[in-house]
This record gives C-alpha cells, sequence and structure tokens, in this order.
C-alpha cells in the first residue's frame, strides 16, 4: 500500500522558514484530499471564548475534528490558511500554531482581515491529503 507524502519546498533562493515555515509543500503518493472550510472558535454551547488562546485553540480542534472524520490528522495537512482579525495576534498564533503542529511544517499562509462575525477573532482553513 502506497502511502503519500508531504515534503518541504524550500528554494536556497528564498529566505529560511526558521523550522516554522516552509514555502511550499510537494504532496507525492496522495489517494484521497479533504478540503477543510474555514473554521471558527465555536464550541458545543455556542460560547465563543473571549481571548485569542482560547479561541485559536478551540479553532485547531475543531480543524483537527474534521480530519478525524476522514481518518486523517496533523500529519496530513498539506496547506493552511489562517485569517488573523488582528496583527497584534501574530505571536500567539505562532505560538499555538507551532503547539499544535509539532514538526510538521505545511505551506502556510496568514491574512490579516476583517472574520465574518465580530466575536471571532480567526477562523481557519486547510487542505489535507493521504
Amino acid at each position: 500500500m502506497q502511502t503519500s507524502q508531504i515534503r518541504p519546498l524550500d528554494p536556497p533562493i528564498l529566505p529560511d522558514g526558521g523550522g516554522t515555515y516552509t514555502h511550499g509543500t510537494l504532496v507525492s503518493g496522495a489517494r484521497r484530499t479533504v478540503f477543510v472550510s474555514g473554521q471558527v472558535p465555536w464550541a458545543e454551547q455556542g460560547v465563543v471564548p473571549p481571548d485569542f488562546a482560547s479561541q485559536c485553540r478551540l479553532t485547531w480542534r475543531n480543524l483537527l475534528a474534521v480530519l478525524a472524520e476522514a481518518g486523517m490528522g496533523v500529519r496530513n495537512l498539506a496547506k493552511v490558511t489562517i485569517y488573523l482579525a488582528d496583527r497584534s495576534h501574530r505571536e500567539a498564533n505562532g505560538r499555538i500554531r507551532q503547539e499544535i503542529l509539532g514538526d510538521h511544517v505545511p505551506a502556510l499562509t496568514i491574512v490579516i482581515t476583517d472574520i465574518y462575525a465580530e466575536e471571532w477573532l480567526l477562523e481557519i482553513e486547510a487542505i489535507a491529503v493521504d
């Protein structure tokens, strides 16, 4: 049985990502692809935590739940796009993202933008393969 491989693409003419960023990912041997819609900090009770760290962890939990439904996990992520409501959340976002992803480094885009609901401080969408 062939398994997919996700390999970072970091051309030497581009700046080093420092281990938490890659300029691209090459996916080979994939059998399935999952496109995860933008996940937000929504809990079962409908309560949105007021602080960024709690919202970020909750949003990652929701994204990982979608992957788990497909029998996938963090190591299957090929591309992640994170939308932040405020530039001031960049550092906390980076710390929590690295906590969740560990040494796995999918292609990444971070956009500072207005988010659909005012209480949401971020939204995360992803593409995963196996």
